[in-house]
């Protein structure tokens, strides 16, 4: 009867243990591309068809946001412009308070208006502060996307309205490092972390935003900017902190179920929960020869003749890596070094792990030693002792016989 018991309890936990790896292979999200990346080593733990092109709508204004923070100095005001008066819903003045062109905005303000609440209007009036007009700002965020190596970047209006041009796009892991300078900025950390805020014009009445990412100050978001255009989808750009881990995510071309718009935040709390709980592979065992060289050495150090000897080189730790199906580079650098240096804390090469931005360095060593050299060599040693102590009885004795003589032949001169 025990051993049924036990036969039982092994079957359900390899069921378990099936059940609990396949769920950390397979992420189920609506969104067509998604990524989440480390933030400060840049390692990327998933990818779902990142470099395809699509479109970030109002992610836009987040590097709209990082180019005021940049460009404006904090105490300024912000005025606003006629230009900024004429766009669509969502906007400020068509969908919170009435504002005339001329009314003027903190810099603060202006942040909490463009990221939680997502106002059009207030993007384009950020744009003619900053650069004059809005074809000015197209040049300075492209320049700044270049910049931030966002090389499959390209964008033109402020608020990452489409409908008009087919050439505002992007892709999912350029977005990565938008977020990440923009976390940079104090003044846009600041604002997005924020649950909601109390905005308004100097001489407007105060309007109350709830930040429009759903998920910012719970199971770890720490901050984030939503979108949505027919052409983008619903998407969301977000970074969270878990046990002192950072972790930049994005889903993009989610779906948009109105009135509820749940789905596009059920995405990035799934994918959250996975990055969180995804567990690394191991690319090399500790002890796993990764090469062996072929190194030549004098048989007696610096003068004697040249052999050479393979030397197996291995890692002396697991080297792990987040397997997101992404290509790993590795390469082997060889340090230049003697033989007759070798030992068990010798590092003879670095290994380098480069996936896309993420690089990292391992140390590597040998199991060959000087010790190693000597013994390989040995025979070669005692031939040659021989031969030097032959060489001394032969000098001796040489000396020897010469002093005899002389000896004998003084002693008949007399």
């Amino acid at each position: 009867m025990k051993t049924k018991k036990i036969i039982n309890m092994v079957i359900l936990l390899t069921i378990l243990s099936f059940n609990i790896v396949f769920a950390q292979d397979n992420l189920q999200i609506e969104a067509t591309n998604a990524i989440a990346i480390d933030y400060d080593t840049n390692e990327i733990i998933y990818a779902k068809d990142i470099d395809t092109r699509v479109y970030p709508a109002s992610i836009t204004k987040l590097l709209t946001a990082l180019l005021l923070s940049e460009k404006i100095d904090e105490n300024s005001l912000l005025t606003f412009t006629k230009t900024a008066s004429e766009q669509p819903s969502y906007s400020y003045s068509k969908n919170v308070h009435p504002v005339k062109i001329g009314d003027q905005m903190t810099l603060k303000n202006t942040l909490d208006a463009l990221l939680l609440y997502s106002a059009n209007d207030i993007a384009y009036m950020v744009a003619d502060n900053v650069s004059g007009n809005s074809k000015n700002f197209e040049i300075l965020m492209n320049k700044r996307l270049k910049e931030l190596n966002m090389l499959n970047s390209n964008f033109i209006t402020p608020n990452g309205l489409d409908s008009n041009t087919n050439n505002h796009y992007t892709t999912t892991y350029d977005l990565t490092k938008l977020m990440k300078a923009s976390y940079d900025s104090e003044l846009i950390r600041n604002s997005i972390s924020k649950t909601n805020a109390d905005v308004r014009f100097l001489d407007g009445p105060v309007a109350h935003f709830e930040n429009r990412n759903k998920l910012t100050g719970n199971n770890g978001c720490i901050g984030g900017k939503t979108g949505y255009t027919k052409k983008a989808g619903r998407c969301l750009l977000s970074i969270y902190e878990r046990d002192n881990k950072k972790i930049i995510m994005a889903v993009m071309n989610s779906k948009y179920n109105l009135p509820e718009d749940s789905i596009v935040f059920e995405d990035m709390s799934k994918l959250a929960d996975f990055a969180y709980n995804k567990k690394q592979s191991i690319l090399y065992k500790k002890g796993e020869i990764l090469k062996t060289i072929k190194k030549e050495y004098n048989i007696i150090p610096f003068i004697g003749p040249t052999v050479s000897i393979d030397i197996p080189i291995f890692t002396k730790e697991n080297i792990l890596y987040y397997d997101s199906n992404l290509d790993v580079n590795k390469k082997i650098i060889l340090k230049d070094f003697n033989p007759w240096d070798l030992d068990d804390k010798f590092s003879l090469a670095n290994l380098n792990i480069q996936i896309r931005d993420y690089n990292k360095s391992y140390d590597l060593y040998t199991s060959v030693t000087k010790k190693d050299l000597f013994f390989k060599n040995l025979y070669i040693y005692i031939i040659a002792l021989v031969l030097i102590l032959a060489l001394i009885v032969f000098i001796i004795k040489f000396f020897t016989r010469n002093k005899r003589r002389n000896i004998y032949s003084n002693r008949r001169y007399y």
